[in-house]
């Protein structure tokens, strides 16, 4: 069966494989053609070939899984000439199978490069006219993506990894091509606890945090572990939209929150709450959120996929850069955008802010645009899902992370927007002074003397 059949299908389970049998997965098939140059003619070539041949979707599928994909490209071959067809593709220009785009974002500096290629002509560089569409919160933009009303979306890093594996939704292969960007969170308090600096003072504290399955939820749960607190029994922790966290601040509804900036500068700048621990002093480089698309856009419209990632790759290199953060606040801190004062965007984006406590921080590192998404980040999220009785059973991490997090893609667009791709996919790093090893899950997460029993 092709990829395409495949994708038309759906019912290809997560670690299935992939079609021609050689490689562990579809998006590790997808990966190699991509890397050897002929992908997109292959994928485009085939699929026209073989709907013409078979219009309903249904006796193609039938036919393929009769007599094997092998046997039917090797007859296709003998009254076809399919590699002419697809030598002669590929020296015609690449067309674009869709270029006008619905792609939805949370309101937060998180989204900026996909926000910025809106305004700043990066979609209209590479043929494309997207539609940017401001969403209320991380459930609506799941459930608007999921149900096709967008193309692809800007969600947190965990998200495309739970849907993948149906937690918290029906299961519908995802992919994150991109990481949007990395750091660029904090745990904020209200004002009223500004001297109650100590986290093992914060026993019955209600805390919010955007959604169950992102970074934030994890690394609250983290941090309150490690200071001794069971987040599910000495706290609340509840789900609220980035947009909304402030006004329930003020409200007393919260004690704090760990956020999405701007939300973080943004209680500062009103005076109702202070930076109490940026998220890179937790774990520096970490992800946040991710550009994210199903697997049945990337397979079934290659072109269209290849320039709208490419569009983003393009304006996170424009956005890794210092010197451009003060004219990116400028064209994202808009109504239609942030809707916030360019102030708060500039001093999240630049790293020189008021911390709410009188004092002014300097630290360029706040936040950053680096869009590799390491097979590694997607290990350790999953360690945290199971850590926190999201995720039960058995499951193959290595395998997941492989599916989900296309890294390979990733590689091969930074080069060609001048970035330098990583040579490896997977790598330690540390989290609160422990060390994470993606090649021990299991070891890990069973070192946690707080966590949830499996």
């Amino acid at each position: 069966m092709s990829m395409f059949d495949n994708a038309f299908d759906g019912s290809k389970p997560l670690g299935g494989g992939c079609n021609c049998g050689a490689h562990r997965s579809q998006e590790e098939h997808a990966a190699a053609q991509i890397a050897s140059g002929d992908a997109l003619a292959e994928r485009v070539v085939e699929q026209a070939v073989m709907r013409a041949l078979f219009p309903q979707d249904g006796v193609r599928r039938r036919f393929l899984q009769a007599v094997g994909a092998g046997t039917a490209f090797s007859a296709l071959q003998a009254f076809f000439p399919l590699g002419a067809a697809k030598e002669a593709f590929a020296q015609t220009p690449t067309r674009l199978e869709k270029q006008k785009l619905a792609v939805g974002f949370i309101p937060i500096t998180c989204a900026t490069p996909i926000i910025m290629a809106h305004p700043m002509g990066f979609y209209k560089k590479y043929g494309l006219d997207v539609d940017v569409i401001k969403t209320a919160g991380w459930a609506v933009v799941r459930d608007k993506t999921l149900n096709k009303e967008y193309d692809a979306a800007h969600m947190l890093s965990p998200m495309p990894l739970a849907i993948s594996l149906g937690i918290g939704s029906s299961p519908i292969p995802y992919t994150a091509p991109a990481i949007e960007n990395i750091n660029g969170q904090a745990i904020t308090l209200s004002i009223k606890h500004k001297d109650k600096r100590d986290p093992k003072s914060w026993k019955g504290f209600k805390f919010a945090v955007p959604f169950d399955y992102s970074m934030h939820n994890y690394l609250l749960r983290y941090f309150l572990a490690e200071h001794g607190l069971d987040p599910d029994k000495d706290v609340q922790i509840r789900s609220v939209p980035p947009p909304e966290m402030v006004a329930n601040l003020r409200a007393d509804n919260i004690d704090g929150f760990l956020a999405p900036d701007p939300v973080n500068q943004r209680a500062v700048y009103d005076g109702v709450g202070y930076i109490h621990t940026l998220s890179r002093d937790l774990w520096d480089g970490h992800p946040c959120c991710a550009f994210a698309a199903s697997r049945e856009f990337v397979t079934t419209m290659p072109n269209t996929y290849h320039a709208l990632l490419k569009a983003i790759m393009d304006a996170t290199a424009y956005a890794r850069k210092a010197e451009n953060r003060k004219e990116i606040a400028q064209a994202i801190a808009p109504a239609s955008y942030l809707n916030q004062p360019v102030t708060v965007v500039e001093q999240v984006l630049t790293g020189t802010f008021a911390d709410g406590l009188g004092g002014v921080r300097k630290v360029p590192e706040r936040i950053d645009f680096d869009p590799f998404p390491w097979h590694s980040f997607a290990v350790w999220i999953l360690t945290q899902m199971k850590r926190w009785g999201q995720l039960k059973g058995e499951v193959d991490y290595a395998k997941v992370a492989r599916e989900v997090f296309l890294a390979t893609d990733a590689a091969k667009l930074m080069k060609e927007v001048g970035l330098t791709p990583p040579s490896q996919t997977s790598k330690k790093f540390t989290v609160m002074k422990k060390e994470f090893d993606p090649a021990k899950p299991e070891a890990y997460l069973a070192s946690f003397s707080i966590r949830r029993a499996p």
